[in-house]
This record gives C-alpha cells, structure tokens and sequence, in this order.
C-alpha cells in the first residue's frame, strides 16, 4: 500500500532540502527520496566561497545544516532509486527499487551527472585513473601529477582540490582562456602546481592495469601528442538526471526540464528545481531560490485543490 505524502522532492541537494524546509514549515507532509548522499553534490565540493553569509564554508558542512534545518522541521528522509512516476490526475505515484509512495505534488531536484568524452578508454579506466570527483579522490594521487579536462567553474575548483595533493595539476582546455569565474580563473592562475594547455583536446586515456597517459590533440594545429599523467579528471560539463521522465514531461535542451518562473513543469503538481531546470545558473545559491520558489508554488496548488 502507497504511503501518502503532501509533497514528494526527488533528491536531497540544495534545491530538494530549501523544498523539505519551507514545505515542511508550511505544515505539509514532506518526503525527500534520495539515491545517493543527501546533501547532494555538496557533499563533492570542498570549499564553497560564493554562498552568501558564509565567506568559506565547506561542501558537506553546509549540506549538513540545511539537512539538519529540514529535518527539525519534520520532513522524513528515505534512500530509493526512483524508477517511476505515475500521473492519474491530482494523484501523483512515484515508485522507487524500495517503495512506493503517493503525493498531491512532486518537485524533481535530482540534480545532474558528469557528462563522459566518450573517448577510448575512458570506460576502462573509469575508477583505475579517470576521476570525477577530487574531493573523493584526489588524496589517492598524493605527489603525483593528474590531468584536468575543461574550462568551467567546475573543471577550475577540481583543479584547485587537487592542487593540495598532487605534486602537479595539467587543465586541458579546448579553448584560449578558461570559462570559469575570474576569481576562480586568478586563483588557479597563482597557484605554482597548475599548468594550462590551451586550444587542445583529450583524445584517448591511455594506459594498462591504470592510468598512464592522454593522447593530445592541438585543434589549431592538428598537432598530436601525449602526456605522461597518473590519473585524469573529467569535469567537461554535467547532463540532468532525467532519463526516467522521457515519455511522461517533455525534456529540453540537454535533458533538462523547462519550467516557468514558479519553477511549475508542463504537468500540473509537479516542479522542478535546482541544476535539473532548464536554465539553471548551475550554482548553490540559485538551487536554494529555486527550492524555495518551488515549495512556495507548491503549497499553493494544494491549497487551490485541497482547500
């Protein structure tokens, strides 16, 4: 038998926990579904800088006090791999490898995964060298030099993460200047263990058992070439977590969900919200206003049908 639940947030980031907070202060009944980590790709940044109030705070610790602030609030927790969601007009059925659960409205923050090259051997050596995370793993590749491979926020803040324990970091970037923040892009620039390689691509992840090396290729020139490299991290963009709407909300560009400006998707009693979104900003801070914007829409439609 489905439990029953005012509302439903599918992942446990940033924009799924402002949800469970200002829903549950509302005084509905808040589930959070989460397959992973709650807290969400916070718990994979290592310092966060650009969140107001805080002028350095760590990934995990901020998730922790807004899962904390959640929770006290009375939202309940539960781990599951959503594997559908069903719509019969106002009933809502999300159906998880655990459980399934009934809610008068969803709101979808599960956020997204790192995009692949698709390059040969970048399956192979997935976990044997090729990383997408350096918080998790750049203690692993202490005084040795890994490859990162991008140009965006993203791609600069894992380079500054293993920065600190590498003897050297190599950002491989398809163009002539980063993508990334200035601050960002000033930060990496002092640092003495980064070096750039510019206006070139990875080609191929080269090695045996593990990691040894990347195939190079200069786009101006054509030029190719290979660098020694212990371990390479892929941080050349991020696709949504959406793969089991297809069919059920019509996607957009990449994956993502369109939604309007109160976060409402196409089907009424179901949002979205965070990096998820189309059009999101892709930063912690819009992912919380999205939450709440969402939960605040939210509260409204069943207000409007449940009186």
């Amino acid at each position: 038998m489905s439990e029953n639940y005012d509302v439903i947030i599918i992942g446990a980031g940033p924009a799924g926990l402002t949800v469970a907070l200002y829903t549950s202060r509302a005084g509905l009944n808040t589930l959070i579904l989460e397959k992973e980590m709650f807290g969400g790709a916070l718990m994979n940044r290592d310092l966060i800088d650009n969140y107001p109030g805080h002028s350095e705070i760590l990934g995990p610790d901020l998730a922790s006090q807004m899962l904390e602030q959640a929770t006290s609030c009375g939202a309940e927790m539960e781990m599951g791999i959503v594997e559908q969601i069903i719509v019969e007009d106002d009933r809502k059925i999300v159906k998880t490898d655990q459980e399934e659960y009934m809610g008068n409205a969803i709101i979808i923050a599960g956020g997204t995964h790192a995009k692949q090259l698709g390059i040969p051997g970048e399956e192979e050596f997935a976990g044997k060298g090729v990383i997408h995370c350096a918080t998790c793993d750049g203690p692993l590749y202490r005084e040795q030099v890994v490859a990162v491979v991008g140009g965006s926020n993203d791609a600069i803040y894992e380079a500054l993460s293993l920065a600190k324990y590498t003897s050297k970091v190599v950002v491989i970037h398809r163009g002539d200047k980063l993508r990334a923040e200035k601050v960002l892009c000033d930060r990496a620039h002092a640092q003495a263990n980064i070096e750039f390689i510019w206006d070139t691509t990875v080609t191929e992840v080269l090695g045996e058992s593990t990691v040894s090396g990347i195939q190079l290729n200069n786009v101006e020139t054509g030029e190719a070439s290979t660098l020694n490299v212990d371990g390479v991290c892929m941080a050349v963009g991020n696709k949504p977590n959406t793969d089991i709407l297809a069919g059920i909300i019509k996607l957009g560009t990449g994956g993502a969900i369109p939604v309007n400006v109160s976060m409402e998707t196409e089907i009424p009693g179901i949002f979205a919200a965070g990096n998820i979104r189309e059009g999101s900003p892709m930063r912690v801070a819009s992912a919380i206003g999205d939450g709440a914007t969402a939960a605040m829409a939210a509260e409204n439609y069943i207000n409007a049908r449940l009186g």
